[in-house]
């Protein structure tokens, strides 16, 4: 993770270069006005799912938002360089309650295949988030190490090395680490959800 990168000002500038207000964002990505004001103040550090929320908003993706100059490698085969940052950045505190950092990196283009694959690494404690996610997309993942729990509906289960998962991604969701050790994780979604443009994220609290 970068501690240079500031979210806050990165937001407000996509918002002001949009020409939206703060309450118009917040409209347009289904959180609550003052979210945004405390977020571009970096009063707070949004959870993956809240942040996909409003970018949705603005119509951009996180890769656009975290490395908006890189260019994609067209592939068809990627190096482990090649892969596409999409969480990294944000603020370890900010995942859920815990502490963990949680790391989602691409595969590609998920746009141009309109399928996205996911390398993901959730840290002890990395979740998120407490506001679930909920796409028009359907969804499925491998997990490779550790244990993650998931949550799809009001169906939890903790899935350990060599099982699997896969549902309808409009039932709201979540993903969290709760061992002690790290968890890897291989995913597919279609269409993208981390992507912006190609599916809405509706908030779901489970709070």
């Amino acid at each position: 993770m970068e501690p240079s990168f500031d979210i806050g000002a990165r937001l407000k500038a996509m918002r002001s270069a949009a020409g939206l207000s703060q309450r118009e964002l917040a409209e347009r990505g289904g959180v609550p006005h003052a979210q945004i004001s405390h977020v571009e103040r970096n009063k707070i550090s949004p959870s993956v799912a809240t942040l996909r929320k409003i970018l949705t908003g603005l119509g951009v993706s996180m890769a656009d938002f975290f490395e908006h100059e890189r260019q994609l490698p067209a592939g068809p085969f990627f190096g482990p360089g090649d892969l596409i940052d999409l969480t990294s950045k944000i603020a370890t505190h900010a995942i859920g309650h815990g502490t963990g950092r949680m790391s989602f990196r691409q595969i590609g283009d998920a746009r141009t295949h309109n399928l996205q694959i996911l390398h993901e690494i959730y840290e002890p404690d990395a979740d998120t988030g407490s506001t679930y996610l909920q796409h028009a997309s359907s969804e499925g993942g491998y997990i490779i190490a550790g244990e993650l729990e998931v949550t799809v509906g009001d169906q939890v289960r903790v899935l350990k090395a060599g099982e699997s998962y896969l549902f309808d991604s409009r039932i709201p969701h979540r993903f969290r680490n709760v061992s002690a050790e790290r968890t890897v994780a291989i995913s597919a979604c279609s269409p993208p959800y981390l992507w912006a443009g190609a599916a809405s994220i509706v908030g779901h609290s489970s709070e």
